[in-house]
């Protein structure tokens, strides 16, 4: 595919819709079926989890009490709900997912450079989760039967065959998911979230009961290393970070939502109300957990793996299943589908685009990944770190510089007001290279300072590309002509007839 150099059409001469840069997957949505239901179902599919078990009980290990954490696990999912709103209005307005929004800031071209880097996040942790649930799966069928640990030791690419038994299982129940795109993914979260509240809501009363209803919430390990204050602000912003990756991409979903109203809803009861209702519970399980077992116990598997009944179990291993294929689903598997379908929308669907990065997950045998600490903690921590600065920039193009003003078709055209030079915008690039130097400096390195900062890296970013990028675009002729453009037409016509 060939971009020219020149500057977009006149208007007297519009230019085509490039069949190279549109399929129907990333085409503006033409159905409106993810209601407000549909959306919250999304968020609690993606917060009941065992990641967002362990997150709230273990920001007591920053050494602050229960009233500071749930202080601060409120005001960071209240800052979540106002940044997640302004990704989810975009999407919900023009019906677009994240690689083809990210054209009206980066290029037809250059936006896959935020798609592929946000892609790649996503499918690495997507292999990662899928074994570490297959692995929870096997400790809990062991304790019903304890012989499974004998069988399938040797070892192929540093995973038992037993290992890769449960994780060929995990895999390809998420590949079923695929089966007709988007509408069945609602169908499963509709669902899938509730039924994990449920078996939650079970497990801490019977826990609590256990306990005799008799509970500390005093679960800090050692006190706060930078103070209290340090501590709190951390925490907060940790709460924003662990929902960096959706920061970017839950346009994928609130494009199919049919009112601005109802993605406004859903992220009210799905964040801050389910998220801290869900915080609640896990903080009650895990200070349970020290009455009964004499220490606290993080991982909800080890604890539920300690009931030692076997409808427990089994209720256990079915719960984090279906929990790990809500969360895998919404932060992990969509983006990338939709990201690779953006690098080559002639060849590549949202259901091929799935498919390959379950193949890429699989192929990397993520349990190599997971044991290597520097992959770990630098070189994903690095790519994580990137993410605010690409939401920063977004956001400052979106809402200041174009005044929410895009014409969606111009997004579809090699030669259109959006193709800039050779379909990039290297003003968006530099202003993102800038500003996530500092970013992963912060997130990485192992200097004092960074470590003190390190908890506000995403801040970070997202304010730096906020600001250079306004610095840097503000007079962009490019931009400038593409709101007049947009500010002509009618904006909502103009989508519709993309839309097919």
């Amino acid at each position: 595919m060939e971009h020219s150099t020149a500057t977009p059409q006149s208007e007297n001469a519009p230019a085509e819709i490039d069949p190279h840069l549109i399929n129907d997957d990333l085409a503006p949505a033409k159905s409106r079926e993810w209601g407000f239901f549909s959306l919250f179902a999304m968020w609690m599919s993606d917060i009941h989890s065992i990641g967002g078990y362990t997150f709230a009980a273990g920001l007591f290990a920053l050494g602050i009490g229960a009233a500071y954490v749930f202080t601060s696990l409120t005001v960071g999912i209240i800052v979540v709900f106002f940044l997640m709103n302004l990704v989810g209005f975009a999407g919900q307005k023009t019906g677009l997912c994240y690689p083809v929004l990210a054209r009206i800031t980066f290029g037809t071209v250059g936006s896959n450079l935020p798609a592929l880097l946000r892609g790649f996040v996503a499918i690495c942790w997507y292999g990662i989760q899928t074994w570490l649930a297959s692995k929870a799966v096997i400790v809990l069928v062991a304790g019903i039967w304890p012989s499974i640990l004998e069988m399938g030791q040797t070892r192929f690419l540093g995973e038992s065959l037993l290992g890769w038994a449960a994780f060929l299982l995990m895999w390809s129940l998420q590949l079923l998911l695929l089966r007709n795109g988007m509408d069945t993914i609602r169908k499963f979260q509709d669902w899938a979230g509730p039924a994990v509240w449920v078996v939650m809501f079970i497990l801490t009363i019977y826990i609590l009961k256990l306990a005799n209803w008799h509970i500390s919430l005093d679960l800090a390990t050692e006190p706060a290393e930078w103070g209290t204050l340090h501590a709190v602000l951390a925490a907060i912003s940790l709460t924003v970070a662990y929902f960096s990756t959706l920061l970017l991409n839950f346009c994928d979903f609130s494009r199919f939502s049919p009112t601005r109203k109802a993605v406004w809803m859903a992220n009210l009861w799905g964040l801050p109300v389910n998220f801290i209702a869900f915080s609640v519970v896990s903080v009650l399980v895990t200070a349970g957990s020290l009455q009964i077992y004499g220490e606290y116990v993080f991982d909800p598997i080890e604890l539920v793996a300690r009931i030692d009944h076997p409808v427990a179990i089994i209720l256990g291993a079915v719960t984090f299943t279906v929990a790990t294929l809500g969360i895998n689903v919404v932060a992990n598997f969509v983006s990338p589908a939709y990201d690779l379908a953006n690098a080559w929308p002639s060849k590549i669907t949202f259901v091929r685009g799935g498919f390959i990065s379950a193949c890429i997950a699989l192929v990397i045998t993520p349990w190599n990944l997971f044991n290597n600490p520097v992959i770990i903690n630098v070189f994903l921590a690095a790519l994580g770190a990137v993410l605010g600065p690409l939401f920063g920039i977004i956001i400052a193009d979106y809402y200041i510089l174009r005044r929410e003003k895009v014409q969606v078709s111009e997004l579809f055209k090699a030669r259109g007001l959006h193709s800039f030079q050779n379909g990039w915008n290297l003003r968006a690039v530099w202003a993102f290279l800038i500003s996530s130097i500092p970013s992963i400096v912060v997130a990485v390195a192992p200097y004092d300072v960074c470590r003190f900062l390190s908890p506000f890296s995403w801040f970070i970013g997202a304010a730096l590309g906020f600001g250079v990028h306004l610095l840097m675009s503000r007079h962009d002729p490019h931009v400038i002509r593409a709101v007049e453009r947009a500010e002509a037409i009618d904006l909502d016509a103009d989508r519709d007839s993309v839309a097919r």
